[in-house]
């Protein structure tokens, strides 16, 4: 376990912890509020559908915004430089455009309550059930990541244990999203994103001042690293080396195809966010509405990174007790007064809170609604759904406890979510986009496509990668082209078991392949008086051309 460097710690005092108690007694007390509102299942898992689409957008991106996306994020930025841009510009913002403009219609006019249910509805149970459990074990890693990324921060703060600091994070969240559901996790989400925002831009405008401004940074950087470092695109021809390990065509195919629209369009802790939008209008924007603050987000989340770099030359390495995780708790010992250190550790905790409720209400869903309501108690009151979906948020939180010392093992959390993506949101993405855009794919070439898909990716980074039959330089480049190997192998098998499988009946198909109306394609009507903010087709252009716009100094 990659243990805080001794010296590392806060000089925090009253004032900072005042802040830090005033921001969790709103917190609880949103949950408390949010409990008069749930009063059924649907209430608890997709906040009865009734939320505005500002108020889920904002939490699409805050859920998103975890701790595990500032520390690992920040760490990937102190490891590989100016590459980081690629996970936002090329590996989230048009896969939140294709979700919003092109998926979310076909979730939200099914009426299903989680991803794996539209499986169930466009395959069979078999499809369904394996989403159902690889989904569920994925979310559980992932709420760990953020529990370990939690306990970096309250063991700077406090000098707690960290696996004193896991247990207390992980029962704190497990009160407010049990008392509240999804309501309370979403309404906390849009207060987190504020304070997320205001505890990272400080932390950017002084580190840039202790480092001599952009020019300082990267001159710096350039000395210690190359020219490569501080550019997006250098040295990514292939067969050349730079800091990723991954040349133009693994980001594009890897990063910006496979892992980006696997993440974004099947990974349930961010679609059901848009799922809880009061009519189809509103689900459609929410992914549209959070990509504009994720354009920016980048530089709050790399530049803390890079600065670190600066600070601690050697961090990460074998030279320094520092790990590339350590790098924003750094920062914040080196450069934040106190009042300002409070609200920074505020937002960081606020972060971690987000994260894992976010993979947490997530899991609770899937488990109650998919694998328990599904294959082991059918047809119970709904009372009794809402009670066990409570019940089993308490497991979850337990589990991702245990899966939390997982995340100990890397330097990087990045680095190990990017795996967990490329075993399971991956091959979730193949067969989903086959079967949108395919008639003919079969009911039983869903279950292969997911499982050639995950043992596909699984074989190259542990077998391939990992014994080093194919030498490939990072971590992060492994997990780009198991992505590829994993999508490719899922599609092709797919494509063979159609051929040799009877294919679902057409009238069954209606709103779940593109090109078909759904029976129960009505909603309610659009809010509003049509103005440009509300139609999703402009949004996604918006987010897309200033993206690019951003790209341009990086791309020179």
């Amino acid at each position: 376990m990659h243990y805080l460097a001794e010296g590392l710690r806060l000089p925090t005092n009253g004032l900072d912890y005042t802040i830090l108690a005033i921001y969790f007694v709103v917190v609880l007390g949103i949950g408390f509020a949010a409990r008069a509102s749930v009063r059924t299942s649907l209430d608890f898992f997709l906040s009865g559908r009734s939320l505005p689409a500002w108020v889920t957008g904002l939490a699409f991106v805050a859920a998103n915004l975890g701790a595990t996306e500032i520390l690992g994020m920040a760490a990937t930025g102190a490891q590989y430089g100016v590459a980081v841009v690629h996970w936002y510009w090329i590996g989230a913002i048009p896969a939140m455009v294709f979700l919003g403009l092109v998926m979310m219609p076909f979730y939200y006019r099914s009426k299903v309550r989680s991803v794996p249910e539209f499986l169930l509805q466009r395959f069979d149970k078999s499809a369904h059930l394996l989403s159902s459990v690889l989904f569920a074990f994925a979310a559980i890693l992932i709420a760990g990541v953020n529990l370990y990324a939690l306990s970096i921060v309250v063991e700077a703060l406090l000098g707690w244990d960290r696996s004193v600091a896991i247990v207390v994070a992980g029962v704190f969240v497990l009160l407010y999203i049990t008392i509240g559901g999804l309501s309370s996790a979403i309404y906390n989400e849009v207060l987190q994103f504020f304070v997320i925002l205001a505890a990272l831009i400080p932390l950017t405008l002084l580190g840039l001042k202790r480092v001599g401004g952009w020019d300082g940074l990267s001159g710096s950087l350039e000395k210690q690293h190359g020219t490569d470092f501080m550019s997006a695109w250098g040295g990514t021809g292939i067969g050349d080396a730079n800091p990723l390990g991954a040349n133009w065509l693994t980001i594009i195919l890897g990063l910006g195809f496979v892992l980006s629209f696997g993440y974004w369009t099947t990974n349930f802790a961010e679609v059901q966010r848009a799922l809880s939008a009061k009519n189809l209008s509103a689900a459609k924007r929410t992914p549209l509405i959070a990509a504009f603050p994720k354009i920016f987000i980048v530089f709050a989340v790399m530049i803390p990174g890079l600065v670190a770099a600066v600070v601690v030359p050697k961090i990460g390495t074998s030279g320094s007790d520092l790990t590339y995780n350590d790098a924003i708790p750094l920062l914040m010992r080196e450069l934040l007064p106190n009042g300002v250190l409070g609200i920074a550790v505020t937002g960081l905790l606020a972060a971690f809170m987000a994260g894992m409720a976010a993979n947490v209400s997530s899991f609770n869903t899937v488990f109650t609604t998919d694998i328990w309501q599904r294959y082991v108690k059918k047809d119970q009151p709904d009372a009794y759904y809402l009670r066990f979906g409570r019940l089993i948020t308490a497991v979850g939180v337990l589990a991702s406890i245990g899966t939390a010392f997982i995340a100990a093992s890397f330097s990087n959390i990045m680095t190990y979510l990017q795996t967990l993506f490329s075993f399971f949101n991956v091959p979730m993405f193949v067969v989903f986009i086959i079967g949108m855009f395919w008639k003919r794919a079969s009911t039983k070439s869903g279950v292969w496509g997911l499982v050639a898909g995950t043992t596909a990716a699984m074989v190259n980074y542990f077998v391939i990668y990992k014994q080093g039959i194919i030498d490939i330089p990072s971590d992060q480049g492994a997990n780009f082209v198991s992505a590829i190997v994993g999508f490719v192998a899922g599609a092709v098998v797919m494509v063979a078991v159609t051929l040799f499988t009877a294919p679902k009946p057409e009238a069954e198909l209606a709103g779940l392949v593109y090109g078909t109306e759904s029976p129960d394609a009505d909603e309610v009507p659009d809010e509003g008086d049509g103005a440009w903010y509300r139609k999703p087709a402009l949004l996604g252009w918006g987010a897309i051309v200033l993206a690019a716009l951003c790209y341009l100094p990086y791309s020179l």
